[in-house]
């Protein structure tokens, strides 16, 4: 981390084993970490201000090329901002609860002839009719290594 002001670097963060593909910041409860994917085939957070790391998050079979913190709601559970997710390019999304210990919650599958996710982006699409209070929707879009963007919602 750097300060922008003074030109000086602050911290450092070590621990993936290879390069770093993504790297996020955090917001709301977790303000104070960064969300990190590499082709190490690792997930990792780490604390702002320590500069170490809180956890790391295993599972993907090849390389981790996007992380993104996560705003959903995995199955009606109340884990929203407790999550964070990943892509990779062994062509899945994965979704961690970074409060059980590292355990993958849910997990999408991209299209077959995607051969991998790129890039992952959630945003907010606006109802064209209000219902139940809600006038936005929540989606996942992701861009694929074979120049296909999918949304998922």
């Amino acid at each position: 981390i750097w300060d922008i002001e003074t030109t000086k670097q602050l911290n450092v963060f070590k621990g993936h084993e290879s390069c770093i593909r993504s790297v996020k910041y955090g917001s709301n409860e977790l303000l104070n970490t960064i969300l990190s994917g590499s082709f190490d085939k690792s997930v990792r957070l780490w604390d702002i201000r320590s500069g170490q790391q809180i956890q790391v998050f295993n599972g993907h079979t090849s390389s981790v090329s996007s992380v993104e913190y996560s705003p959903f709601i995995i199955k009606n559970s109340n884990i929203d901002s407790n999550v964070i997710c990943s892509g990779s390019y062994d062509n899945t999304i994965r979704f961690w609860d970074i409060r059980s210990n590292k355990h993958q919650v849910y997990m999408i599958e991209g299209d077959k002839e995607d051969s991998g996710i790129i890039c992952l982006k959630f945003i907010e699409l606006k109802k064209k009719e209000k219902t139940k209070n809600v006038t936005y929707n929540l989606n996942l879009c992701y861009g694929s290594s074979q120049g296909y963007i999918r949304n998922w919602g």
